[in-house]
């Protein structure tokens, strides 16, 4: 599980991106002490760093110089400078990318995927597996055996949420926000209506009854 570090001041959009990146199969810390965070970085080991620019103490540019002098850990800034001068100067520092806010969510995992495939580092698992049953996330498919079908970004997220904690029971309203975080808007009928072409389609490729119903609880796979 890649380890992501959030170097951001703002304790709001720190616990978003946090709780963003936890959803998405990243580990998540936070720094909140402003004191001496190249060597809170360095001790940490993560293996990606989101990096603001303006940060109390000292900014996101001397940090990333202070930074790259002991570690090759990738940077990716995320800050509300959009000035072409201070992306240069970002990048020639040894930045690995520069992402302005406000953000669009799809595009900063996508930056986040490409930057840990180019340093080499551990990246997002293509599979998930439990069981007979594969789901390949970047195809969108579930297989097992030598059956496959396609799943909608719904399903897909479903069963990715339930197969990420196989043997647990899911409540409804746990599926319901995990996929509101992944930025999926989703209410209690939706989720049913997902729920049972879900299944149809694991008895297609002969799954049937793996999602069971816990009565008054939720789901469990």
């Amino acid at each position: 599980m890649p380890k992501i570090i959030i170097v951001e001041d703002d304790p709001a959009i720190r616990e978003e991106l946090a709780l963003l990146l936890e959803n998405e199969g990243y580990q998540a810390s936070v720094v909140t002490e402003f004191t001496g965070v190249p060597e809170q970085v360095l001790r940490a080991a993560p293996d990606l760093i989101l990096l603001d620019l303006g940060l109390p103490v000292r900014d996101g540019m001397s940090l990333c110089a202070d930074i790259r002098r002991s570690s090759r850990i990738p940077i990716i800034f995320v800050t509300s400078r959009d000035s072409s001068g201070d992306e240069l100067r970002a990048l020639s520092l040894g930045g690995d990318d520069y992402i302005t806010k406000p953000y669009n969510i799809p595009v900063l995992l996508a930056r986040i995927r490409a930057v840990l495939r180019r340093s080499g580092g551990p990246a997002e698992p293509d599979t998930l597996e439990a069981g007979n049953l594969t789901l390949h996330l970047t195809r969108g498919t579930a297989s097992a055996g030598d059956r496959s079908v396609e799943l909608t970004r719904n399903e897909l997220k479903i069963l990715a949420h339930l197969m990420s904690r196989t043997g647990e029971i899911i409540s409804r309203a746990d599926l319901i926000d995990a996929l509101w975080d992944s930025q999926i808007y989703i209410d209690d009928n939706t989720l049913s209506v997902n729920m049972t072409r879900l299944r149809s389609k694991l008895d297609e490729i002969g799954l049937p009854g793996l999602i069971k119903t816990r009565r008054g609880m939720g789901y469990q796979l």
